[in-house]
């Protein structure tokens, strides 16, 4: 079994629902941190889904607020997503949004 840590980024650039992070194959991912943080002064929201390997649609964190300049950490608890699931962010207005995920793989 091997575990390595890795990190995912994105810059939230539009308001499409946008995949993060996707487990790869044989491999559990275990999200230890999910950052985002808002750059340009405005207060817009996130919207967080785990998309599971059926393509059924699970929310995380629905129209979650952040102040002007906020960095907010969303997790509180290691998230444990499975083979092929995927993380997905969703700005409600686009160039406001970073988004850094923390993760153990370990396969």
């Amino acid at each position: 079994m091997a575990n390595t840590y890795k990190n995912y980024k994105m810059d939230l650039t539009d308001t499409d629902n946008e995949s993060v992070y996707t487990v790869p194959d044989a491999t559990t991912g275990i999200i230890k941190s999910i950052l985002v943080s808002e750059d340009t002064g405005a207060t817009p929201t996130i919207t967080l889904t785990l998309v599971d390997s059926s393509s059924a649609v699970f929310s995380l964190f629905k129209s979650q607020s952040l102040a002007a300049n906020e960095t907010l950490e969303l997790l509180t608890q290691p998230l444990v997503a499975q083979q092929n699931e995927i993380i997905k962010a969703q700005a409600s207005a686009g160039n406001q949004l970073h988004i850094v995920i923390s993760v153990l793989e370990i396969s």
